[in-house]
């Protein structure tokens, strides 16, 4: 491994990022910083370097370990950095899907609609 490389290719060797462009976009945008300065995607980044990125609404502090100039496999990545972020927030469960009914069952009743229209939100 290299003793130090682009900010852009750490970032997207590490697999913080699915492409070389997106990271590129990512520091060219101000969105990612190194040891607390905005960083250009030209930054050279070192082991013990902190880098701060925004990914997906979520906010990353990632500490350099290693410096790698290629893609790593997903085992190999996780070595490569420490995560000091916080965790994720966990996500809402998704509402479940009003149940379909059954094609020339004729119309609804006024139950089945009451029904349907609570599920839908439109309480009156």
């Amino acid at each position: 491994m290299a003793n130090g490389v682009r900010v852009d290719v750490w970032l997207w060797a590490v697999r913080v990022y699915r492409s070389r462009t997106a990271s590129t976009t990512a520091c060219g945008s101000g969105s990612v910083r190194v040891n607390g300065v905005v960083a250009k995607p030209s930054k050279t980044i070192a082991p013990g370097d902190r880098v701060t990125t925004r990914v997906a609404h979520r906010q990353r502090d990632l500490e350099v370990v290693e410096t790698p100039t290629k893609r790593l496999g997903a085992a190999l990545a996780a070595d490569a950095l420490i995560d000091h972020s916080p965790p994720p927030e966990p996500r809402l469960p998704v509402a479940a899907k009003p149940a379909v009914r059954e094609p020339g069952s004729g119309r609804p009743t006024k139950r089945d609609r009451r029904q349907i229209d609570r599920l839908r939100g439109r309480d009156d």
